[in-house]
């Protein structure tokens, strides 16, 4: 029995090593990368083929070729290396055969998974947050971004800086490398410690700017509009769509593709939706499921400018076969921040790429296509509709 699987085995590995070659051929320059997930009992299989999918849009949004897979069906994590000891196996063989960069683990690694995943495959190990946190490192332009991200991913590795000597060592470049700079892999815990004071007084200075711009725009009497979403759900699209058509310039504001995270760095633009309505309008970066909770905790400032808007704009992929699950996940997240729901119009985007729906959409949602512009005249239209019964509603009886 165990020369049968060994020969099945074998047949497996050189067949991925010939799907290896092809992917290598294809594009030399990214960093290779095996996947390893756990599917734990009670996790639907739809819900574990997208959750596993997403998790390779991840690697290549960070930089990264998935060039295999390995999934072990169990009742629970095994305490000291995530993977069962026989996965661990395989896996240390897969490796050896297929010669990756990387190996990434589906889910957050304790400090003692991570540490005895790295002496047992002897390769760089990223779990799913830091390749998140690298993710955001790679995108995060302003100075404010950059420190939320510093924050995060100092975090994120203090707790494993114990034991882990060969592990960062390891992190010389590629993937996960990113975010506090190269020199944060020799810092020890003083000066870590010492550095996540220092940002968290800079942010402080920085919300308290933000803070004055909000109460001046206020005072003004511009109302505010926020997008959000589900990541790729096509936010920065639409804005884009929007300012083509409202805003002075008559052009996209910003950067918009089918990456994962594409938009970190709030974007905000005055654009007039007629009949004397001017509004700004906010990008904001895009919500996933398992956030990592210390970059849901740094970005919380962002999150609470975007909610504090007088409408929020909740895009949503219509087109996605687990829209109904994102639109669960911003929800969650828009309701632990406080947003109110009355404020929300629900964008039910890429019209364009179904082949029929229904043309009567939900009461408080709206269709639409950013790509085609497909809406665009309704969805601006309701807004102004909608500011004009908040004002109304603010006007008391004499």
């Amino acid at each position: 029995m165990r020369n049968g699987n060994a020969c099945w085995r074998s047949f497996i590995i050189a067949r991925k090593k010939q799907e290896v070659k092809h992917i290598n051929s294809k594009d030399k320059d990214k960093e290779r990368v095996i996947i390893a997930a756990l599917k734990v009992e009670g996790y639907g299989i739809h819900g574990f083929d997208h959750y596993l999918e997403e998790l390779r849009g991840l690697v290549e949004a960070a930089g990264g070729q998935v060039i295999a897979t390995l999934v072990q069906a169990r009742r629970q994590v095994e305490s000291a290396t995530y993977l069962g000891r026989g996965k661990v196996e395989e896996l240390k063989h897969l490796v050896q055969e297929l010669e990756p960069d990387t190996v990434v683990f589906d889910r957050e690694l304790s400090p003692v998974q991570l540490r005895n995943l790295e002496q047992l495959l002897d390769i760089k190990i990223l779990d799913r947050t830091i390749l998140i946190l690298d993710i955001f490192a790679q995108r995060a332009r302003s100075r404010e971004g950059q420190l939320q991200v510093e924050l995060a991913m100092l975090q994120y590795r203090l707790p494993r800086l114990r034991g882990s000597g060969t592990q960062l060592s390891r992190l010389g470049a590629g993937i996960g490398t990113r975010g506090a700079g190269e020199q944060k892999l020799e810092l020890d815990r003083r000066y870590i410690r010492g550095r996540i004071q220092e940002i968290k007084r800079q942010m402080a200075r920085v919300e308290s700017t933000r803070a004055l711009h909000r109460k001046q725009r206020q005072r003004s009497g511009i109302k505010t509009l926020s997008l959000v979403g589900y990541t790729n759900a096509g936010k920065s699209s639409l804005f884009n769509a929007l300012c083509s058509i409202a805003h002075k310039s008559g052009s996209g504001q910003v950067e918009a593709d089918e990456r994962l995270f594409q938009t970190l760095d709030t974007t905000t633009r005055r654009i007039d939706l007629g009949g004397g309505q001017k509004v700004l309008i906010t990008d904001t970066v895009g919500f996933i499921q398992d956030l990592p909770p210390a970059l849901v905790a740094a970005f919380h400032s962002t999150l609470e400018e975007a909610i504090d808007a007088d409408l929020l704009l909740h895009v949503v992929d219509i087109s996605d076969p687990n829209y109904l699950d994102k639109i669960g996940v911003v929800e969650k997240v828009l309701e632990e921040l406080g947003a109110e729901k009355d404020r929300i119009i629900t964008v039910f985007n890429k019209v364009d790429l179904l082949k029929d729906y229904t043309d009567t959409a939900p009461k408080g949602s709206i269709y639409l296509s950013a790509r085609s512009g497909q809406g665009l005249e309704d969805l601006m239209g309701l807004i102004v509709q909608r500011l004009q019964m908040d004002k109304s509603d603010c006007i008391s009886p004499i």
